[in-house]
């Protein structure tokens, strides 16, 4: 397993833009799909990003198309989760995690978590 951090999270006004990035430490982060996922008080953990080990297949959620940007670079053991035109709806724990199936679009096959970092986005 990798371990995962999350940094980059904080208080925004809508609109707004943030960058959250996630560390790994391992020699093998290049195998894994990594993800972001999101939990807001009273609610279910949402997937709101992934990408594939070798970063040619992406997923969305439909709530943040067009607003969010994944990337990866394995040089540095990093995901980043680019947050642009946000919106209150956005506030939540944002946590990062990856996967080494070959189903990783599916959550339960993310196995390593970060703590989190959490984001607010004020109206």
């Amino acid at each position: 397993q990798v371990q995962l951090v999350e940094s980059g999270g904080g208080l925004v006004q809508a609109g707004g833009s943030l960058r959250l990035s996630c560390a790994a430490s391992g020699r093998t982060f290049s195998r894994y799909a990594m993800g972001w996922f999101r939990q807001a008080p009273g609610k279910e953990r949402e997937f709101v990003a992934g990408m594939r080990w070798s970063g040619d297949n992406t997923y969305y959620a439909d709530s943040v198309k067009g607003r969010f940007t994944i990337s990866r670079d394995d040089a540095k053991n990093s995901v980043f989760l680019q947050m642009n035109s946000l919106k209150p709806e956005d506030t939540a724990d944002y946590y990062c995690a990856a996967s080494l199936s070959s189903r990783w679009y599916d959550i339960t096959t993310f196995t390593s978590w970060g703590q989190g970092t959490q984001v607010t986005v004020s109206s």
